[in-house]
């Protein structure tokens, strides 16, 4: 009989690549597109007697034989706590049985698979020439994003933008110890960021928009990430949302979770019909990515449970390759 593997937080730290990740996530939305992968809007559930939020992702996966749940608790009050504001546990059942194949803490699979999407969507996006990263933040999310998309694009230089000194200071560190080739620059302001970069990943945990259409220059690429999954946050304005060609990971998810997508279309700025496809159909050639060197492009990501199916198969096999983890049975 299966049993069901539990893996810690400390336990998938470096178990895969980011190499792999991207690959794999790559795949998830090729599937999606072609109808071997399916998941619904997420869930969301909230009490007026707290300002948390708590959703659930689900997919159906043929070809990692899987289906998941990852439940996110959004908990903004954990900030003053000095704990992390997101969480997540990350369940993996049996598509064949039914049975429950493990059971992974969330936090570092969803930062790793989150900017492999990233990656992929700036495979797919942005010009072959870009050469000059940007970032609208600094934490871990940002790390994990230089490390992602110079697997993409051969970038030179690094360039962002963060409220604090000593996160500044930190981030810059970290990222010439891991990619000694690399330039990296602070710059004053999220508008001098877009001044510089070719490719420009937002990762702010916003509720006001951080960033304007105004900034953007012909041929970027933008990711917009940051934004916690509910339909009134957003680090884009309205007006950004509409100069670009904005591609969705899942239509679906987006049209009930993106305040990015959401308040556009509620204030005029964009038309739910004007967005375009999903980045699945654009991997798979049934929609056409960029159009021409100097269209920009945004991929609206929200995060999708077919990307957790992703990288959790991956960390399940790796982990039981290498004895990873702790086994228990759970129908004994």
């Amino acid at each position: 009989m299966n049993k069901t593997l539990i893996l810690s937080r400390s336990q998938v730290e470096g178990l895969v690549t980011m190499a792999e990740v991207i690959e794999a996530v790559e795949a998830a939305h090729a599937d999606m597109s072609r109808g071997t992968a399916a998941q619904p809007a997420p869930g969301a559930i909230s009490l007026p007697s707290g300002t948390g939020a708590f959703l659930t992702m689900t997919a159906l996966a043929d070809r990692q034989g899987l289906a998941a749940v990852k439940l996110l608790a959004d908990i903004p009050d954990n900030a003053a706590r000095r704990l992390p504001t997101q969480r997540s546990v990350l369940m993996l059942v049996s598509k064949e049985t039914g049975a429950c194949e493990g059971i992974i803490h969330g936090q570092i699979p969803t930062r790793i698979r989150t900017a492999a999407a990233s990656a992929v969507a700036t495979r797919h996006l942005a010009r072959e020439d870009s050469r000059v990263l940007g970032l609208i933040g600094a934490g871990d999310l940002a790390v994990e994003h230089v490390r992602a998309l110079t697997h993409v694009r051969p970038f030179e230089r690094v360039v962002f933008w963060t409220r604090n000194p000593e996160t500044a200071a930190r981030f810059a560190g970290r990222i010439a110890e891991a990619h000694p080739g690399l330039e990296v620059a602070a710059m004053a302001t999220p508008r001098d960021v877009f001044a510089e970069a070719d490719v420009v990943s937002t990762l702010t945990p916003s509720r006001e928009p951080v960033v304007e259409g105004a900034w953007f220059r012909p041929g970027q690429h933008v990711n917009a990430v940051g934004a916690p999954p509910r339909p009134d946050h957003r680090e884009i304005d309205a007006a950004g949302m509409a100069r670009a060609r904005v591609f969705l990971d899942s239509r679906e998810t987006a049209t009930h979770e993106s305040g990015d997508l959401l308040l556009a279309i509620a204030e005029g700025a964009l038309a739910a019909a004007d967005v375009g496809p999903e980045i699945g159909d654009v991997i798979t050639g049934v929609a056409p990515g960029r159009t021409s060197p100097a269209e920009i492009t945004l991929y609206n990501s929200v995060g999708i449970a077919m990307q957790d199916v992703a990288i959790g198969a991956l960390l399940l096999a790796r982990a039981r390759a290498e004895g990873v983890g702790l086994e228990i049975d759970l129908a004994g």
